[in-house]
Order: structure tokens, then sequence, then C-alpha cells
């Protein structure tokens, strides 16, 4: 552990990374989680029948695109 401690504190700039990588991962979890409040009703109904609709008629694919307010 002692030689990567000192081969990380040769680096110029070498802390600049780990927060890159939270920023990354907070503006990943913050976008997630946006789209899915944001994400219309329709959609995830449709999207949580679909593994148990082996059937799903043209019809309510079409109902689930006509409908925007939901």
């Amino acid at each position: 552990m002692r030689y990567v401690k000192h081969f990380f504190e040769n680096i110029a700039g070498i802390e600049i990374y780990p927060m890159i990588s939270l920023l990354i991962f907070f503006f990943f979890f913050l976008f997630l989680g946006l789209y899915v409040v944001l994400m219309r009703k329709a959609h995830v109904q449709y999207m949580a029948s679909n593994p148990l609709d082996l059937d799903l008629t043209q019809e309510s694919k079409q109902e689930i695109s006509k409908d925007p307010q939901s």
C-alpha cells in the first residue's frame, strides 16, 4: 500500500479525479431520478405489464401512444 500511496503522491493534479467521479455519479443518479419522476404514467403501466402480456394487440399500443397527459 505504501508503494501505491507514494506513486499517487508524485502525480500532479491527481486530486481532481475523485471529484470528477463523484460528480459523474451524482449527476447520473440525479438524471435517472428525474427521468423516473417525470415519466408518463401510461408508459409505466405499459412497461409494467409488458412481460406478462404475451398477446399485446395493436389497438392497445396505439392507445398508449395517443395519451399525452398521463
